[in-house]
């Protein structure tokens, strides 16, 4: 039978470990024995008036308390506390038992001026201030003082262990039950190893804890002279409670506190997450595994059984063979590991070395689903809508709610279809974010569609970004406002022209139709001193881009074709003497904007035939995204994007035949670098510019005996390389294999000049002919192949027997005319015995 400890004269201090479910289950039996009549925690007195809300049933657990400056948002802090948290249950209790609940820690008005550097992550003040007293490297701004102590870590360590957590687990987690009888004893035991240790270590490197220590205790002093010496309760990180106890003077105090910096904070509730509780996110106060800990908080009886039942569930979703056997034995294996180790109970250890042997079959592979979805967890607290919030907040939380666009901390995909109002609505909030640089969401690629009627979304709300929100408060109090002020802030102050063509397709993105006009001045302006073709180059593809944006969402974009066409005028009289005398170098780069220019002047024309009604194929680049928007558009959007289109043919002029004259000079000057030449050839090419006949001529001269290889190899890469720049998708480098795939001529060219390069000289062309040939995919690499092991076609019938394998060895007009039948007939067309392949024969 134990005997009962009795309860220490004077104020009940209770040392926890934060985010501890062990210290939580002591804390609230302490508090039910003593019966206080009233309650200290560790954090910011600021945050007394938001006590009350931990009552609310909208509130749920994580949630963490933020403080920032009212002048610098940025500078912020939080204080997290998880249901497992020692201080969320002392105050549960409280509020529960009307007793008075209140902060001790130093406020949050001193420690954010404190902290030399902002810092809004869960590692910055707040983290360390009110939420870790026992984890090394967890102030910010603190000075350097000698090694930085981890008081678990040092009594592990004299306890034989190598592991904190398994340590804690096996004296705190998995308590005797005798010594449950006695609610104080493990208190006092913490107790006492933190006084041995402060004796040892005084501060731990920890120097700021002196001055929080020092206002936590004249506090103390108030709530024993308002409450009585016996009535009150301290729930504080167990190395405060040394010097809690320690006698010391009200003026050594004060002398402590005298001088320090101050700023206005404002605080609020926000919610946090499993993830930001992890220690690997740089949460000073952080747990390896908090989805762990608040199971054993959570579950009633039998832990290890109920985890291992969550852990088949969650591995039968994801489609793996788990039965109750695999349970059961996982469950046996798991105590068994317990007893060979000499612990108490099977901890987080034994129940993964179970599951990988059990359940995964021996594999790490989904060890990584289950520390990402149950060990750690994506759980994401709710706060209610009486918390305090700046106005910025509540309008984003309105948009939210009506958008149905719920805030979750997983990462997941939201595809949207811009032909939908509610759809648009959702794009244009995340644009407005993105330039307010609260990055809830970011645009990727889709899957489905190329076209401009769809966008690809990943979303994932952390908490960092209550932070954000509070700092472009100071744009507006709506997100369509702040977003307006802040474009228009940064329109007036952009020095570069890539800068505000990018800012232009932003603002037409998240439909500022206010901030635009501004915008368009300003770009107006920049490109009209800017004589760099260069960022010329660079500054067309995202007007040509906006334009069609603004197509899709019926934005007035006339002054922005304007610009366009001044640029695209710009860039074709400057581009030729641009493109002369570069080096291999500036020659790459070239190219890429030369492939850039392109495909926006044939969005140009591409937008200007539709506003004419006119649908002829304009270029490589106008026929894609021509096909792209008929391909999305649905019925009766055939006129889409004729509002504000830069004006058709009258706006453009004869931009197209302005562009091929400019492709034409580039591909016969011999002053231009060899892949320029090349590519303007192939771009010509391509839309039907050049004939068959011309390109074969421009590659025999460029390829002749009197060419050096290294040029030569250039104007090859440039030809029947693939489109160049970032935005290039997988596969694009296919088009020249293609092109020699069907044109024999050009690939005998090549072949032929291969060959007769010098050994001395192929060493140097042989990495420009790999880099220009490794980006063709692997099946038109395999036919390139194959033709070449075949030779150059001939003439005569024994030619005609040798062909490519899988081929027959010449035409079979009967199997052709075959089909015909069922063509007409899935065409509708009238029989014609004209269009018969063998008619002439």
């Amino acid at each position: 039978m134990t005997t009962a400890t009795p309860r220490p004269a004077g104020p009940l201090l209770l040392g926890v470990r934060h985010h501890g479910p062990g210290s939580a289950r002591a804390v609230r039996s302490a508090l039910d024995a003593a019966g206080p009549g009233a309650v200290l925690i560790e954090g910011p007195p600021e945050g007394d008036a938001l006590l009350p809300l931990a009552a609310d049933e909208a509130m749920r657990p994580p949630v963490a308390l933020l403080a920032h400056a009212v002048d610098d948002p940025g500078r912020a802090a939080f204080w997290p506390l998880a249901e497992f948290s020692p201080e969320w249950v002392a105050i549960r209790w409280a509020l529960a038992h009307d007793v008075p609940v209140r902060f001790i820690d130093l406020p949050a008005a001193h420690s954010l001026a404190l902290t030399t550097e902002p810092d809004t992550g869960p590692a910055g003040t707040g983290a360390a201030e009110g939420g870790d007293s026992e984890a090394a490297g967890s102030e910010a701004g603190n000075e350097a003082e000698g090694v930085r102590i981890d008081p678990l870590a040092v009594l592990a360590r004299t306890a034989g262990y190598d592991d904190p957590e398994r340590w804690w687990e096996d004296v705190v987690e998995h308590r005797a039950p005798g010594l449950a009888d006695d609610p104080f004893a493990p208190f006092e035991a913490v107790a006492e190893a933190m006084g041995a240790l402060r004796e040892e270590y005084g501060s731990g490197g920890h120097r700021r804890d002196l001055v929080r220590e020092a206002h936590m205790r004249i506090q103390l002093r108030a709530a024993r002279k308002e409450f009585g010496d016996g009535a009150v309760a301290v729930v504080c990180g167990a190395w405060h409670v040394p010097a809690l106890r320690a006698r010391t003077t009200l003026a050594a105090d004060r002398a402590l506190l005298k001088g320090l910096p101050k700023v206005r904070t404002d605080l609020t509730w926000v919610p946090w997450t499993h993830r930001r509780l992890a220690r690997h996110s740089g949460y000073g106060a952080g747990i390896d595994s908090p989805g762990w800990y608040g199971h054993l908080f959570s579950a009633p009886d039998r832990p290890v059984e109920r985890w291992l039942t969550k852990v088949a569930g969650l591995l039968r979703e994801e489609d793996h063979t788990v039965s109750s056997a695999h349970v059961i034995e996982a469950v046996r294996l798991a105590g068994t590991l317990a007893v060979l180790r000499g612990r108490p109970l099977a901890g987080l250890t034994e129940t993964v070395d179970a599951v990988q042997a059990v359940m995964c079959e021996g594999s790490e592979v989904p060890l990584g689903l289950i520390r990402d979805r149950l060990i750690v967890g994506d759980l994401l607290g709710e706060v209610p809508d009486t918390a305090p919030a700046v106005p910025l907040q509540r309008d984003l939380t309105r948009l939210q709610r009506s958008l149905r666009l719920k805030p979750e901390a997983s990462e997941r995909e939201l595809d949207l279809d811009l032909r939908k109002e509610t759809d648009t609505a959702k794009s244009t909030l995340l644009h407005r974010l993105g330039l307010l640089d609260i990055g809830w969401g970011e645009a990727t690629a889709g899957r489905g569609s190329t076209g401009t009627f769809r966008e690809t979304w990943r979303l994932s709300w952390e908490p960092e970004l209550y932070v954000r929100v509070a700092e472009a408060g100071i744009w507006g109090t709506t997100v369509l406002a702040a977003a307006t002020a802040k474009a228009v802030s940064r329109a007036r102050s952009a020095t570069a022209l890539t800068e505000v063509t990018a800012l232009a397709e932003r603002c037409l993105l998240a439909a500022l139709p206010d901030a635009l006009p501004v915008v368009m001045r300003a770009l107006a302006d920049r490109a009209a001193l800017d004589a760099d073709i260069g960022r010329l180059a660079e500054a067309l593809p995202a007007l040509a881009r906006s334009l069609r944006y603004g197509d899709v969402r019926s934005t007035d974009t006339a002054a922005l074709g304007e610009v366009a066409a001044g640029l695209a005028e710009r860039i074709c009289v400057g581009l030729p003497p641009a493109c002369s005398a570069l080096d291999a170098d500036g020659a790459a780069e070239m190219r890429g904007h030369l492939d850039s220019v392109h495909t926006a002047i044939g969005l140009l024309r591409a937008g200007s035939g539709r506003s004419e009604g006119h649908s002829g194929n304009e270029g490589s680049g106008a026929e894609g995204s021509r096909d792209e928007g008929s391909r999305d558009r649905g019925p009766g959007d055939g006129n889409a994007g004729t509002k504000g289109s830069a004006g058709g043919e009258s706006g453009y002029g004869d931009l197209g035949g302005r562009w091929e004259a400019v492709l034409a000079k580039l591909a016969g000057r011999d002053s231009v670098p060899g892949e320029i030449r090349g590519r303007a050839a192939r771009l010509l090419l391509d839309d039907g510019r050049l004939a068959e006949d011309e390109a074969a001529r421009l590659m025999g001269l460029a390829l002749s005996p009197g060419t050096p290889p290294a040029d030569a190899a250039a104007w090859v890469e440039g030809f029947v390389g693939g489109a160049s720049g970032s935005g290039t998708s997988p596969g694009a480098g296919s088009g020249g294999g293609m092109l020699l795939i069907h044109d024999e001529r050009l690939l005998g060219l090549v072949d032929a000049w291969l060959t007769g390069v010098a050994p001395e000289a192929f060493t140097d062309v042989l990495p420009l002919l790999r880099r220009t040939f490794s980006a063709y995919e692997p099946g038109v690499r395999r036919t390139l192949g194959e033709l070449v092991r075949r030779g150059p076609a001939a003439s005569g019938p024994t030619a005609a027997e040798v062909t490519a394998p899988g081929f027959g060895p010449g035409l079979d007009t009967a199997r052709a005319d075959a089909v015909l039948p069922v063509l007409r007939l899935l065409l509708g067309a009238d029989r014609n015995d004209d269009d018969l392949v063998g008619a002439d024969a």
